[in-house]
C-alpha cells in the first residue's frame, strides 16, 4: 500500500493524467482500480483491493492537504507526505459525494430509457455500468424494496453508498439513479429520501380496492354511491359512456359500470399518490422521480382502468415519470415471460399508446428481467420511453459465477434454498415444479452450472437469497465474490448486454 500511495507524490498537482499514468497499479496483493485515480488540489484519491477487502486512499503532500471528511488510518510516506487509507464507510461515501458530485445519484425524470438494476449485493455496479456505457439508457444502480432490505440486513443508506464507490471506481459520471423500491407509507419513503434516492416507487396495493375489480354490478353500484357526490358526477360526466381515441383505429372505452368500478377502486389510491406527491415536492422540489406502481395484484390492468387512472392522476396535477401497470401474462422471478405473446403484443401497444398520449410518461416493466420474449415489443410499443426493473437477476448471476468457480459453496447454497423453500415461497408468487430439479448428488461439479439455465433451480436460488446472504453461508460467500470479482464483473455486462440488445435501446453516441 505505502509503494503505491508513495508513487502518486512526485505528480499530485499536475492533473488526473500524469496521476493515471505514474502511479504504481499493483504492490504485493495490493492492486488499484485505475479508473478511480481523482485529483483534489494537492491530493488524490483512489480505490485499491486486497485479497481480503477493498480500500479507499488518499494520498496527500502533506497533512493539511488532506481533503476535510475522509476517515482512514494514517501512513507516513516519504518527503513529509501522508495517505490515509480507510475502508468503504458511510463517512468516505459522503466525503466522496462532496468532492464529486457526479458519484451521487440524481433525478432521472428526463431520461427517456431507465433501467433499474437492482443490486442486491452491493457488487454488480461495475458491470451495470459497463453495459450501460454502450448504449443510450440511465441506470437506476441503486435500487431496493423494504422486502429486500430486510432479506439481506441492509440499509437504503449502505445500497447508495455501495453503489457510490463502484461509480467512483470506474469514473462513471453520465448520472445514475436510486430507487427506493415498492413503498407503501411516507414513513418508509422518508427514510429512503434521506439515503439520497431521488426516486421512489409508489405500490398502492394496500390502498386499492382491488377486490372491487371482482364485485356484482350491485356490489359497484353501492359503493360508488358512498363517494362524494361531487366526485360521482365527475366520473359520470367524464368517463361513464365515453369513447377514447388513442390512434389509428385503437380505442379505449368505459362503459357505465367501468367508470363507476374505477371510482371504487382507485379514488382513495389516487388520492394517497397526490399526497405522496405532494410530499417529495416539498422535500425535493423538481429533483424526484415519482413511480407510481398498481401492478401488484393478482389480474391485470385492463386498459380502461389504466387510463382512468392516469386521467385521474393528471386532474390532481400530480407529476409522475413511471407508472407500471399489471401486464397479461406471468411476469415470474428469475425466468422468461410465460403467456400468449400475441395477446401481450396486442395489449401492451394499448397501454404504451396511453402513456404517448397523456403525458409519455415511461411505461415500467416490473419483475422485467429475463423477459427475453416480450423485449422487442416493450422496446418498440414505447419508442424506448421506458423504465425496465430487474431485481433478482444480479444475484442470480453471482451464483451463476459461484457454480463454475466454487462447487463446493453451490452445494451447500443450494441445499440451504431446499431447506427454506417453503417459507420463501409465502413471499413470492412462482409456479415452479422443484421435484424437476435432479438432486446434488446425482450431478458432477461440471454439470452444476446447467442448473442456472434451468427454470426451476433458477427460481429456487432467487427466492432464496434471503436465508443465503444472512445465516451461516454469508462470509463464506462474500469471502467467494470478493475474489471473483472480475468473473462477476464480466458476467453482469455480458448479461445486461442481452437485456438491452433485445429491448433495442440506441447504442451510445
Amino acid at each position: 500500500m505505502k509503494q503505491i500511495a508513495a508513487s502518486l507524490t512526485a505528480f499530485l498537482g499536475k492533473g488526473e493524467a500524469a496521476l493515471k499514468e505514474n502511479v504504481l497499479k499493483n504492490s504485493g496483493k495490493i492492486s488499484v482500480y485505475p479508473d478511480s485515480i481523482h485529483a483534489i488540489g494537492n491530493a488524490a484519491v483512489f480505490m485499491c483491493r486486497d485479497d481480503e477487502k477493498k480500500y479507499l486512499v488518499v494520498t496527500a503532500a502533506g497533512k493539511r492537504d488532506i481533503p476535510a471528511g475522509f476517515e482512514g488510518d494514517e501512513l507516513l510516506l516519504d518527503n513529509k507526505a501522508v495517505a490515509l487509507v480507510g475502508g468503504l464507510t458511510e463517512a468516505n461515501a459522503a466525503a466522496l459525494r462532496k468532492y464529486f458530485p457526479w458519484t451521487a445519484p440524481v433525478s432521472l425524470r428526463n431520461v427517456r430509457t431507465t433501467v433499474g438494476c437492482g443490486d442486491r449485493l452491493g457488487l454488480a455496479t461495475v458491470g451495470h455500468v459497463r453495459a450501460a456505457k454502450k448504449v443510450q439508457i440511465s441506470p437506476v444502480l441503486a435500487q431496493q424494496s423494504i422486502r429486500e432490505l430486510t432479506m439481506t440486513k441492509r440499509t437504503f443508506r449502505k445500497v447508495v453508498d455501495d453503489a457510490c464507490f463502484l461509480v467512483f471506481a470506474e469514473d462513471f459520471r453520465n448520472g445514475y439513479g436510486a430507487d427506493g423500491d415498492h413503498l407503501k407509507t411516507i414513513a418508509d419513503i422518508d427514510t429512503a429520501l434521506a439515503a439520497g434516492m431521488p426516486m421512489i416507487t409508489l405500490d398502492l396495493s394496500d390502498v386499492m380496492n382491488a377486490a372491487a375489480g371482482e364485485w356484482d354490478k350491485a356490489a359497484v353500484e353501492e359503493a360508488f354511491a358512498k363517494l362524494p357526490c361531487d366526485l360521482q358526477k365527475l366520473v359520470l360526466a367524464d368517463y361513464a359512456g365515453k369513447e377514447f381515441i388513442l390512434g389509428e383505429k385503437v380505442t379505449v372505452a368505459l362503459d357505465d359500470l367501468t367508470a363507476k368500478r374505477c371510482a371504487v377502486m382507485y379514488t382513495a389510491a389516487l388520492d394517497f399518490a397526490l399526497q405522496v406527491y405532494e410530499h417529495l415536492k416539498a422535500a425535493r422540489g423538481d429533483e424526484f422521480d415519482l413511480e407510481i406502481s398498481i401492478d401488484e395484484t393478482s389480474s391485470p390492468t385492463l386498459p380502461s382502468h389504466h387510463l382512468f387512472i392516469v386521467r385521474e392522476l393528471r386532474r390532481r396535477n400530480v407529476e409522475f415519470s413511471s407508472l407500471a401497470p399489471r401486464f397479461i401474462g406471468e411476469f415470474q422471478k428469475a425466468i422468461d415471460y410465460i403467456g400468449d405473446l400475441d395477446e401481450f403484443d396486442r395489449q401492451f401497444k394499448v397501454h404504451a399508446l396511453i402513456a404517448q398520449n397523456y403525458g409519455n410518461y415511461k411505461i415500467s416493466v416490473h419483475s422485467g428481467s429475463d423477459k427475453f420474449a416480450v423485449y422487442p415489443t416493450v422496446g418498440r410499443e414505447t419508442r424506448h420511453y421506458l423504465h425496465l426493473k430487474t431485481a433478482g437477476t444480479s444475484w442470480l448471476e453471482a451464483v451463476t459465477v459461484i457454480s463454475r468457480k466454487d462447487p463446493a459453496l453451490y452445494r451447500d447454497m443450494h441445499q440451504c434454498a431446499l431447506d427454506n423453500v417453503s417459507d420463501m415461497l409465502k413471499l413470492y408468487h412462482i409456479t415452479a415444479d422443484f421435484n424437476k430439479i435432479p438432486a446434488l448428488d446425482t450431478l458432477k461439479d461440471e454439470e452444476l452450472p446447467a442448473l442456472m439455465t434451468m427454470p426451476e433451480a433458477r427460481q429456487l436460488l432467487h427466492i432464496n437469497y434471503g436465508p443465503i446472504l444472512t445465516g451461516n453461508l454469508r462470509e463464506r460467500f462474500f469471502k467467494a465474490m470478493h475474489l471473483l470479482e472480475e468473473d462477476y464483473n464480466a458476467q453482469i455486462e455480458a448479461h445486461f448486454d442481452k437485456h438491452l440488445r433485445l429491448l433495442g435501446v440506441p447504442a451510445a453516441e
